[in-house]
């Protein structure tokens, strides 16, 4: 895949009935936004019955209820057609490990396949806002001063704003380092380096420009 902008993504989350799809839990929701040089410009959102009663923990985190789910077409489905929308595409997610999993799963079960790389914001958010009191997607909304555009834990909203933070980010390396363009494997490499070495690595970053 050829190098692509940071602000060029899709940005998704996961809704899910568990923590680990090798624990038999499944997708109930997914959310995403599509990101072209920083601008929203398309959207996915879809619920998704797992072939199962969810709990009622999950309903109340969620909102998300099984009157909801009923009817609603099966997790192959929606991941079928949710594959033609990241095509050719990088993403971004927040705690990105448990959103790959589920999406790695699903597309298998859909028979489908993802080419592209994936980056972390709650990875990058630890170096760029490494002030803020801890690095879940609520507080660096906060922390961040990026408008509430829905509720948390549901699929489109936690999407929309993930990728406001994301921008951000992006914004702040922009401002305080003189970046003007930054790549999207310029930041997967940022997330994986010691956090106390973040300003020599985007210094040089600069320099190397």
């Amino acid at each position: 895949m050829q190098r692509t902008l940071a602000d060029s993504v899709v940005v998704l989350d996961f809704e899910t009935t568990g923590l680990s799809p090798e624990y038999g839990d499944r997708a109930i929701e997914i959310g995403a936004v599509l990101l072209e040089e920083g601008v929203i410009v398309d959207r996915f959102q879809k619920l998704m019955n797992p072939g199962f009663r969810i709990s009622r923990f999950i309903e109340d985190y969620t909102g998300i209820t099984n009157k909801m789910l009923k009817g609603q077409p099966g997790c192959e489905v929606v991941m079928a057609e949710f594959s033609e929308f990241i095509a050719g595409r990088n993403i971004v997610a927040h705690n990105a490990s448990f959103d790959r999993r589920f999406l790695d799963f699903e597309l298998k079960r859909a028979k489908r396949a993802y080419e592209g790389s994936c980056c972390c914001s709650l990875l990058v958010s630890r170096r760029i806002y490494q002030d803020s009191p801890n690095h879940k997607l609520k507080t660096l909304v906060s922390h961040a001063a990026i408008p509430q555009t829905g509720t948390f834990h549901r699929a489109l909203a936690d999407a929309e704003m993930t990728a406001h933070l994301w921008l951000s980010m992006i914004e702040r390396i922009r401002h305080l380092y003189g970046i003007s363009v930054i790549y999207f494997d310029q930041l997967c490499e940022l997330s994986s380096v010691d956090k106390l070495y973040t300003h020599r690595f985007l210094t040089a970053l600069k320099e190397g420009l």
